[in-house]
């Protein structure tokens, strides 16, 4: 099941991941002072995913490949890729597997244990 988690940090913040069904975590986010805003992210991030021309497909300054997702809306960031790819199609793939399962996926709220969609 491919699925949002919305989280509480160290710093007490709201955070969200976005896990593949294999549970491998594909796309994360800032920290958000309210649950209201971080719901409000994954929202933006389920109407900005598939949608090729939102992704920023970078290179770090150590080589290794990453991508951000921007909202059409504001061009804010509103995702990052959770890892450093070794090769760009490394990147696109990761790219491909957020705008597929996005848009789709639950919301599993761990602050309070509830699935909604």
């Amino acid at each position: 099941m491919t699925k949002f988690e919305i989280f509480t940090g160290a710093d007490n913040q709201f955070y969200f991941r976005l896990k593949a069904s294999n549970s491998e975590v594909i796309l994360k986010s800032e920290g958000y002072t309210t649950k209201q805003n971080c719901r409000n992210g994954i929202a933006s991030v389920k109407a900005n995913a598939p949608t090729d021309s939102n992704y920023d497909r970078l290179t770090s300054s150590n080589d290794k490949y990453y991508f951000n997702l921007r909202s059409a809306h504001n061009h804010q960031i509103i995702g990052t890729s959770s890892e450093m790819y070794e090769s760009a199609q490394g990147r696109d793939n990761g790219i491909e597997s957020v705008k597929r399962n996005a848009p789709i996926a639950d919301v599993v709220d761990l602050t309070t244990s509830s699935v909604y969609s």
